[in-house]
């Protein structure tokens, strides 16, 4: 509606559980979407129960323009996209070109719509919650971690569509990307790391540990020093954890992969890690592959032996 300018009288939705009180009467509408129409002055409508055709020609225009991404793309000759803020501007590009034609028939309908209000309504849903003992707050069944050292603290996470802000007194201190369903969680090592570090026998039961292996590389050194190191292999990967989040993971994690290939098998510690750190411009990049040249009498011999046997 603020990219048209203009609000219409009536909005009609599908019997979505996200609209619609499927399991009371069908003319009650969620209190939420309600107090948008409200807000907007908009006349809510829905459809009947499984029946789509009702909205048909919003169905049909919604096919053809999937249809039409398709063939977009294929003219595109790639789906690959550097973000999302470039995929979006590609689908609203497309908008404008289909909807070219239908500016005479817009004009006339703008002439009969209403006013939007002085300003948007807010789109995000508020919540106050604590940071618990494990730098943790739990957003709509979710799980974020936050910085270790608001534990115990009260914060205000504001729930966007795609993103979670969590806001310390007048503050925002992150922005996460917000989690799809429920039972899920998100957990930054950056955010919990000086805790761990003080505390590193809690590693080895920690409910979330595969969330602090921020690449494969991480997970093998701390394999590898499991077994050089079994009694000391936490507290040491903790320490390598704590070099990622000071001086970057990934230069840390580079310096893990020449370690990892290192012939000469030099120890995985952070004072290695720290040593290589200095001098990574001199770490082939993993582009470069060294290929051994093939000894072809092996092919002799091989030709010769079988010319043998027949």
């Amino acid at each position: 509606m603020w990219e048209l300018g203009a609000v219409a009288s009536e909005h009609r939705t599908d019997s979505l559980s996200s609209a619609v009180n499927n399991m009371s009467k069908l003319e009650e509408f969620n209190r939420r979407y309600e107090g948008v129409m409200r807000y907007y002055g908009v006349k809510p409508l829905h459809t009947n129960p499984a029946s789509p055709n009702e909205n048909g020609d919003a169905e049909q225009s919604h096919h053809r323009f999937k249809r039409a991404v398709e063939q977009a793309l294929l003219l595109r000759g790639s789906r690959d996209f550097a973000d999302l803020a470039e995929y979006r501007q590609f689908l609203k590009d497309l908008f404008v070109q289909r909807n070219a034609g239908r500016r005479s028939r817009l004009a006339e309908e703008m002439a009969v719509m209403g006013e939007l209000p002085a300003r948007r309504m807010e789109s995000a849903r508020r919540e106050r919650v604590k940071v618990d003992s494990g730098s943790l707050i739990h957003v709509e069944r979710n799980l974020y971690s936050v910085n270790s050292r608001l534990i115990g603290a009260q914060v205000e996470a504001r729930m966007y569509l795609d993103h979670v802000e969590v806001w310390y007194g007048q503050r925002k201190v992150e922005d996460l990307p917000r989690l799809r369903g429920r039972s899920k969680h998100r957990v930054d090592y950056r955010h919990i790391i000086e805790w761990l570090v003080r505390k590193p026998g809690a590693f080895e039961s920690y409910r979330y540990q595969e969330d602090l292996f921020p690449t494969s590389r991480f997970r093998m050194a701390y394999d590898a020093l499991k077994e050089t190191m079994p009694s000391r292999s936490s507290k040491e990967y903790l320490k390598i954890l704590e070099l990622a989040a000071e001086q970057g993971e990934v230069q840390v994690d580079e310096a893990l992969r020449a370690l990892l290939e290192e012939k000469t098998e030099v120890a995985i510690t952070v004072e290695s890690i720290g040593e290589l750190l200095v001098k990574l411009d001199t770490i082939a990049p993993v582009t470069m592959v060294e290929v051994a040249p093939v000894d072809l009498t092996s092919f002799d011999l091989l030709c010769t032996e079988m010319g043998v046997r027949q």
